[in-house]
């Protein structure tokens, strides 16, 4: 009788290959309260690799990190109207504490624009004080009716950018800049996901923005995520809070602002853009284990040679784990490691130890050969650096074979069913993206026809990119 597979293949049951793969992984479970997740030790290291990447690149950008409180009072959101109606059906408020009703109900934050809103007015008082420029790590709630690990979940982890800029041209290239050099950068470049820069439709724009930044990642079965956002906030927020500064001309100006974010959500996107039906497949650049050397049996000579590898691999810059737990059968612990999408596996025995050779297993490729132990320190770089290349190849190769150009609203209906369309702006309008979402397809983002990200909605030649979306 055939073994059964460990995970659900991709090809009979995508959504059920996710799952599995997030239990078989142990990256998560589902927590107590219905749409909340318990992040495990091996997945909360993922996150910890994108803060780090997205860290560095945030303050790069000149941006400081602050923390605000997570409770909002409710009359914070009802100061800009948009922005409450946006998220109104999301809020989870809190209205007893300490056992007593309370005078106004709080909420949990969904997201800080109003309360950061309210201490920049405080902050800001001249030109001088501008650009300012914050950036908070913090976790949010929005109460998810449909709810699936990382990908929507009702509590979930985050950055939340935000600043305040003395005119609407510097907030406007800071917006765009953290979408290019901030987002763009660390989505192709250490995750390896060939995204799509591009502008939100007004239907899609975020609640209160003039205008939204995206990046549009295609999964494994061809739908969109989006993995982060850049938003212009124009004045509203600075309006509906008194956020004004003196002007080098002595007169009193609102800010122009911005808001940008990106969240757990693209631990999803890094499982469903990569994973295969052996596991995860995680971005050298971004593992936190690049490589795991593991000892096939407990022989004390063995034991020494991957202790001594590891400790040089470490030397050389490579994030290793020494995989010495000869007490757990071989065959499970390499499993295990696949699972988990090691980039790099070093497998050590008696006879290797004989030859002075090393099986070496590449997770991303695939496959496995004999190197000579001598060549380790100076292979195992140059192979990482080479399938993250690779992952990122197949992620455009995916992208461009699965995305074809449309005429109509069928044909676009038709293309999102295994793929994404691409669809005249000109011909489609928001009377067709509104017949579209009947349908469950969504105009992603605009791009201009160089593909790259148009200037305005109306601009000649724009296109729209059709998708089911996650």
């Amino acid at each position: 009788m055939a073994k059964a597979p460990v995970l659900t293949p991709q090809a009979d049951d995508f959504p059920r290959w996710y799952q599995d793969l997030i239990n078989k992984a142990e990256l998560a479970d589902n927590g107590p309260v219905r749409g909340t997740m318990v992040i495990r030790p091996y997945g909360y290291g993922l996150w910890e690799r994108m803060q780090q990447e997205m860290d560095a690149r945030i303050k790069r950008a000149g941006a400081q990190n602050a923390y605000f409180p997570m409770f909002i009072p409710q009359s914070y959101l009802t100061r800009e109207a948009e922005h409450v109606e946006g998220f109104a059906p999301e809020l989870a408020v809190v209205t007893h504490g300490g056992g007593k009703e309370l005078e106004e109900p709080v909420v949990v934050r969904p997201t800080s624009e109003t309360i950061i809103n309210e201490y920049f007015s405080k902050w800001v008082q001249s030109y001088r004080d501008l650009p300012l420029l914050i950036n908070q790590w913090a976790n949010v709630v929005r109460w998810e009716l449909r709810p699936r690990v990382f990908l929507r979940t009702t509590e979930f982890l985050w950055q939340e950018g935000h600043t305040a800029h003395a005119t609407y041209e510097d907030a406007r290239a800071y917006a765009s800049m953290i979408h290019t050099d901030v987002y763009g950068d660390f989505m192709v470049n250490v995750l390896g996901i060939d995204v799509v820069l591009g502008r939100k439709t007004v239907r899609e724009r975020f609640a209160g923005a003039v205008n939204t930044l995206t990046l549009e990642g295609m999964m494994g079965d061809g739908k969109a995520l989006q993995m982060g956002t850049s938003h212009e906030l124009g004045q509203n927020f600075a309006k509906a809070f008194h956020t004004q500064y003196l002007s080098g001309e002595g007169k009193q100006e609102h800010v122009w602002q911005t808001s940008w974010g990106s969240s757990t959500r693209m631990v999803g996107g890094l499982i469903m853009s990569h994973g295969d039906d052996s596991g995860l497949r995680v971005p050298p650049r971004l593992a936190s284990v690049q490589a795991v050397v593991l000892a096939i049996k407990g022989d004390d000579a063995v034991i020494a040679k991957v202790r001594e590898i590891g400790a040089a691999l470490e030397a050389a810059g490579v994030r290793v784990v020494v995989d010495d737990r000869t007490d757990t059968p071989f065959g499970r612990r390499a499993v295990d490691w696949e699972l988990k999408g090691v980039p790099v596996r070093i497998e050590v025995g008696p006879r290797d130890l004989e030859g002075g050779t090393a099986m070496l297993a590449r997770r991303i490729p695939g496959g496995k050969e004999p190197v000579s132990m001598d060549a380790l320190v100076q292979l195992v770089p140059s192979v990482l650096e080479e399938d993250q290349a690779l992952l990122l190849r197949q992620s455009r190769e995916r992208r461009e074979a699965r995305t074809v150009d449309v005429k109509s609203i069928d044909e676009a209906v038709e293309a999102a069913g295994t793929g994404w369309g691409r669809i005249s702006w000109a011909d489609l309008g928001p009377e067709g993206e509104a017949k579209l979402a009947e349908q469950g397809v969504s105009v992603r983002c605009l791009i201009a026809a160089d593909g790259s990200v148009p200037a305005a909605d109306d601009q000649p030649g724009n296109i729209a990119i059709v998708a089911r979306a996650y």
